[in-house]
């Protein structure tokens, strides 16, 4: 799992046996429910509930595993079913309105720029989109090897723009604080890599500075380009390889395809058209 991943899970049991009071093996069904009942009273949403029973459910049944307790108390526990989540999506103007409101004259302004067409041209993660590294970008050639969940390696396509802004900041890329942080592409003022927390600062005022009124983040590019690459005509398992995607079925959800550019599609395909 990834480090997000694992820093949650840890944070999600280690805080349900503190709030608890009890050694996992004294904890039962009864006390999972009730404190359950108490997180989602204080606006706990579905989606995190859900994942605090998930990683109570492998913490038991590691326990069960070591032999410390016989039963999984978690195996009497539902998690709350959850519908298809659709993030708020960017239409093609208002992308290009944000990307128009970085004054590149400012100070790592022309660095803003390239990690917002980055993000959108190359439906990266946050994550992979801060730890880019410099030897990964393959201009000549067009493409980026990015490293995503697991350490899994995927090349997208990196599309004029996107190289055009890359380009335009290199000149002006910090010096790094160390020579650990050479080979990153987008630094801080401070030489370092730049953290997950800045990029969705950095999406959230040209969001402001561009009038977008939604409630977005860094996914929300990705979301988005996903989206216009299927309302535009891409394959779908072409989608789901740029996206890195395990299962289409994630894409499917994901790319939010509206109903008359797959119905569209099927009717133009169809072997009794």
């Amino acid at each position: 799992m990834s480090p997000n991943t694992v820093t949650s899970y840890c944070h999600d049991v280690s805080t349900f046996l503190d709030a608890c009071e009890l050694e996992p093996r004294a904890v039962t069904p009864a006390d999972i429910e009730s404190y359950l009942g108490k997180v989602t009273a204080k606006g706990l949403s579905k989606r995190s509930t859900a994942r605090l029973v998930s990683a109570l459910r492998n913490f038991f049944a590691w326990c069960v595993e070591e032999g410390e307790i016989k039963d999984n108390p978690c195996d009497r526990v539902d998690a709350p079913k959850l519908g298809k989540y659709l993030p708020a999506v960017l239409s093609v103007e208002e992308v290009s309105a944000i990307l128009d409101s970085v004054d590149l004259k400012a100070p790592y302004g022309k660095r803003n720029r390239a990690i917002l067409e980055v993000l959108y041209g190359c439906g990266l993660r946050v994550s992979e989109a801060a730890s880019l590294r410099i030897s990964h970008i393959h201009l000549k050639e067009g493409f980026v090897d990015v490293t995503g969940k697991g350490n899994k390696q995927r090349l997208v396509p990196l599309g004029d723009m996107a190289a055009d802004a890359i380009l335009a900041y290199l000149p002006d890329r910090p010096t790094p604080a160390s020579a650990a942080y050479d080979d990153f592409l987008f630094l801080s003022r401070f030489g370092k890599p730049i953290s997950r927390v800045s990029l969705f600062n950095l999406v959230k005022t040209q969001a402001m500075a561009a009038g977008i009124r939604k409630e977005i983040s860094p996914h929300t590019f990705r979301h988005s380009f996903a989206t216009h690459l299927i309302e535009n005509g891409a394959d779908l398992r072409i989608v789901q390889e740029m996206l890195g995607h395990e299962s289409i079925l994630t894409t499917e959800i994901y790319t939010h395809i509206d109903s008359s550019t797959w119905h569209k599609s099927v009717l133009e395909h169809h072997p009794r058209k």
